[in-house]
C-alpha cells in the first residue's frame, strides 16, 4: 500500500494507482490498442484475452516508504505543472552512475520476463515511472542497456515506456531496427497531465 498526498490530505492508495495512470497515458498518447487493457497481476496490465499484450508497470526509486511517498507527490506535481526544474535536455554521460534504482529495476524485471514469470504474451511491455528527469540520451542509454540484458533471452520485452516529468519515451526493443528508429519522444502538455492524474484518482475512488 502506498501513501498518496493530495493537497493537505493524506490518503492510502494501492499500487494500482500507478497501473491505471500508465494505462490512461498509453491509451491517450499511443492509441486504441491500449484502451481495453485490464488491471491484473503478472503482468499488471493485460489485454482481455490474456495473451495478446501484457505490460508490467513499476517505479524506479529507492525501496523505502519515504521514496514511495515522494514519488507519489512528484506525480501530483507532474500533473499540475508545479515542478519548475528544467534539467531536461542535459546530456549527462554519467547518468548510469546516478540512476541505480532504474538499473536495478531493469535487471530485476528483465530477469523475470526471461524466466516466464509473467507467462507468455504475443507482445510484452515494461512501463517505468522515473523519478529523475531523463534526457533523450538517458532514454537511449536505458533502451540499449535493456536490449543488452535480454539479448539472449527467448522471452523478452518488445517495448519499454519511460515516464518522467516532461515526457513519455517509447522505446522499441525489437531486433533488426536502426537505432535512429527505436526511440519516440512524446511530450506531456500540462492539460494532459492534469487529465491523466484526475482520471487515475477517479478510478481509485470508484474501487475504494
Amino acid at each position: 500500500m502506498c501513501i498518496f498526498v493530495f493537497g493537505m490530505d493524506t490518503r492510502k492508495y494501492g499500487t494500482c494507482f500507478f497501473e491505471q495512470y500508465a494505462q490512461i497515458t498509453l491509451a491517450a498518447l499511443l492509441g486504441h490498442e491500449f484502451d481495453d487493457l485490464v488491471n491484473r497481476d503478472r503482468p499488471d496490465l493485460q489485454s482481455a484475452d490474456g495473451h495478446t499484450l501484457g505490460i508490467e508497470v513499476t517505479r524506479a526509486m529507492e525501496e523505502n516508504a519515504k521514496a514511495a511517498k515522494e514519488m507519489l507527490k512528484d506525480v501530483a506535481g507532474y500533473t499540475y505543472g508545479l515542478r519548475q526544474d528544467d534539467r531536461f535536455g542535459q546530456q549527462e554521460l554519467n547518468y548510469w552512475s546516478m540512476a541505480l534504482p532504474l538499473r536495478r529495476i531493469l535487471e530485476s524485471k528483465v530477469a523475470k520476463v526471461g524466466n516466464h514469470f509473467y507467462g507468455h504474451f504475443d507482445k510484452m511491455g515494461l512501463y517505468i515511472f522515473c523519478k529523475d528527469p531523463l534526457s533523450e540520451l538517458d532514454a537511449f542509454l536505458t533502451l540499449r542497456h535493456t536490449m543488452s540484458l535480454q539479448k539472449y533471452m527467448d522471452n523478452r520485452y518488445n517495448r519499454l515506456y519511460l515516464s518522467e516529468v516532461h515526457n513519455l519515451y517509447v522505446c522499441n526493443l525489437d531486433e533488426g531496427l536502426k537505432d535512429s528508429s527505436r526511440l519516440l519522444v512524446i511530450p506531456f502538455t500540462p492539460a494532459q497531465r492534469k487529465a491523466f492524474y484526475l482520471e487515475a484518482i477517479r478510478r481509485q475512488l470508484d474501487v475504494s
